[in-house]
């Protein structure tokens, strides 16, 4: 190839890798597998190694991925937060045993999990926990302290009172965490998160902490970046001082002398993948010795005295033996692949979802198949690709009914999915019973499936508000029911009467509303006659909703059932009203307003300035659109500012910001 050619290549592959560090850093949605983002990096280094004048300073093999996202505060790292170079195969780590060896005498090595989470700073003074940050582009991160303070693996005060403590650690989400929520998300018909380190990464980067604080989150912490008052000498060392300290540290590590030792601990983490109950995408290789660390220092990216080997992904051929329809609550009919079981990751696979007809069409599936499966992130089983047909195999057609009630299915227009058209479906009838008791919905504790469907087979319930007409006489007539049980059971059910307005809104099953939705819902109109008698354009302009939620809100609202089931709830004396109070203020300038926050404040923090406009009723949002109402602006504002000039949205300073609060409280 001439240089022009090679040139060109190496743009091309940098516009590839800026766009998926985009999707992976900032917006927690990779469209790739973290395999095909690496062999996309390490082609372009490898051009830019044979050909240096083509490497530019912007280039991504030069920085970190991520940037600071402008809805948190920035913080600068005074020890940068570098990432690290990453293997492939057992000869490069050799060669980076080789490299060390050659500068440095007799090195010693840990050899730990790489955790599949986000990396993250916290700060101690005096022992007490004052800020965390995530670690952004390495040198500037975002302020989320108060989302790191929900993290209950994260001591707020440590064992001794250490006069200033940095410490590196990476957040994640746990398997039986991640596995919980994707089967909340699936059961909303929600976008689900792809793995586990993608929804410890938007779960962590929330505005709202309590979001954060409901997701589970955990944190394993491995490094000191700072400390004042003691001296380490060692990364061995540094750990126990850690766990001593009050840190969840790392649950296990190899020290090695040798390559040959480090491949063979490498081997061993490897091989633990299937059993852990975090996920890890790899292992880590650091020198121990923290002088030598010093000595050899880092490129303008990576440090010279550590290296990460990264696993590949593994895949294995299997047979479809059949595919099982399942029907939700919305009536979606989800198709699932029944498989010979093979072992994948440390676990047995025997079935993974194949999302609908669409899929299976573009993948040419059939019953019979030779197929490729691996474990997307490690965790969800995915078919691949198709080996080969069996003899005779028919292209697989999915049911023209119900495969529950027998009811035709249907189609909607730019949907995937197809649906039962029965409202009285029994499979539909359950899923929307369990979700309807779930604990982020109305959560009456002790109603499992189990004993819904216990009830319904007795004939004692046919929709969730059966459940308010249950008498202690009914639960007693279920097996196995004590009258202390039955008593319990009772009261959950009518203390779920006072619950928020949210609550029921999310436990209704509002086609494309998850909780987060059902929420916004109830803070905007406060009730649910206000929420039912809101125009889809009314409902639209809310911060945060489209026009297919705004449209499936007043569709489910006009419904004659949905008229009568609201009825219903008020006669069983269940809750229809926001039980959050909002300051009503006279001439309120925030009420009903939706903010955007830019640049650096003179004296409010970013998190400050949003608790006043949201404690007075306004809004906060990232974006800036023609919806927004103020943008408040200040130092090295850039193009959230430059857009809402464009749009004529009026800009505020601090000082009228400070004005408008005054003005509010008087």
């Amino acid at each position: 190839m001439d240089i022009n050619t090679i040139k060109a290549k190496a743009e091309e592959l940098r516009s590839q890798i800026l766009y998926h560090n985009m999707r992976y850093y900032n917006e927690d949605s990779p469209e790739i597998s973290d395999y095909e983002y690496d062999m996309l990096l390490r082609e372009l280094e490898k051009l830019e190694e044979e050909y240096p004048q083509l490497i530019t300073p912007d280039s991504p093999t030069q920085k970190v991925g991520g940037e600071a996202a402008e809805k948190f505060s920035p913080v600068e790292h005074r020890v940068p937060m570098e990432s690290l170079h990453d293997s492939f195969s057992p000869q490069e780590i050799r060669d980076f045993e080789n490299r060390v060896r050659e500068n440095t005498a007799s090195p010693r090595y840990v050899v730990e999990p790489k955790i599949d989470g986000l990396s993250v700073s916290a700060e101690y003074r005096n022992g007490i926990f004052v800020r965390g940050s995530t670690r952004g582009d390495g040198r500037v991160g975002e302020d989320i302290t108060d989302n790191l303070k929900t993290i209950r693996s994260l001591p707020m005060k440590l064992n001794r009172p250490v006069p200033y403590l940095e410490v590196r650690g990476e957040v994640y989400m746990s398997i039986s965490s991640f596995e919980a929520l994707t089967e909340r998300q699936e059961e909303n018909e929600e976008k689900t998160f792809k793995n586990p380190r993608n929804a410890a990464a938007g779960s962590l980067r929330q505005k709202d902490s309590r979001v954060t604080k409901s997701r589970g989150l955990d944190i394993f912490v491995f490094n000191i970046q700072q400390i004042e008052g003691e001296t380490l000498n060692s990364h061995k060392d540094s750990i126990e001082y850690l766990r001593e300290l009050g840190f969840t540290v790392l649950p296990f590590y190899y020290v090695c002398e040798t390559a040959d030792e480090i491949l063979e601990s490498i081997q061993k983490i490897g091989d633990m993948r299937g059993e852990l109950e975090f996920q890890i995408d790899g292992a880590v290789v650091k020198l121990d010795d923290l002088g030598q660390r010093t000595a050899l220092g880092s490129t303008s990216k990576f440090p010279r005295w550590a290296e990460a080997y990264k696993y590949p992904p593994e895949e294995k051929e299997t047979e479809l033996l059949d595919i099982e329809i399942t029907v939700g609550r919305t009536g979606a009919l989800t198709p699932t692949g029944i498989f010979s079981p093979i072992t994948l990751a440390g676990t047995t696979v025997s079935r993974a979802i194949l999302h609908n007809s669409d899929f299976i069409s573009e993948k040419d599936i059939r019953i019979g198949d030779k197929v490729i499966l691996r474990k997307a992130g490690e965790i969800i089983p995915e078919v691949v690709s198709v080996v080969s047909h069996r003899d005779g195999a028919e292209p697989y057609k999915m049911p023209e009914v119900c495969p529950s009630c027998g009811s035709p299915v249907f189609r909607e227009e730019g949907e995937a999915a197809l649906r039962c058209s029965n409202a009285e479906c029994p499979a539909q009838l359950m899923r929307h019973m369990i979700h309807f008791v779930s604990r982020d919905a109305m959560d009456i504790d002790g109603l499992g499936e189990k004993i819904l469907r216990a009830m319904a087979e007795k004939e004692l319930i046919r929709s969730p508000l059966d459940l308010y007409r249950l008498t202690r006489d009914d639960i007693l007539s279920l097996e196995k029911k004590k009258e202390k049980s039955a008593d319990n059971l009772i009261n959950a059910i009518n203390a779920s009467k006072n619950n928020d307005l949210y609550r029921l809104i999310f436990g209704l099953g509002i086609r494309h509303i998850g909780q987060r939705a059902a929420k916004l819902l109830s803070d905007r109109f406060r009730g649910i006659d206000a929420i039912a008698g809101a125009s889809a354009d009314e409902i639209g302009s809310i911060e945060g909703f489209g026009k297919i939620m705004a449209e499936s809100v007043r569709k489910f609202f006009d419904l004659e059932s949905t008229k009568t089931m609201i009825s219903e709830i008020k006669e069983l004396g269940i809750n229809t009203t926001n039980l959050t109070p909002v300051t009503e203020l006279k001439d309120n300038p925030f009420k009903g307003k939706t903010f955007v926050i830019t640049g650096t404040l003179p004296t409010f923090k970013r998190s400050e300035a949003s608790a006043v406009i949201e404690s007075l009723g306004g809004k906060v949002s990232g974006s800036v659109s023609k919806k927004t109402d103020f943008v408040l602006a200040g130092e090295e504002a850039g193009s959230k500012l430059t857009k809402a000039n464009a749009l004529g949205i009026r800009v505020i300073d601090e000082n009228e910001f400070i004005k408008m609060k005054t003005e509010s409280e008087t």
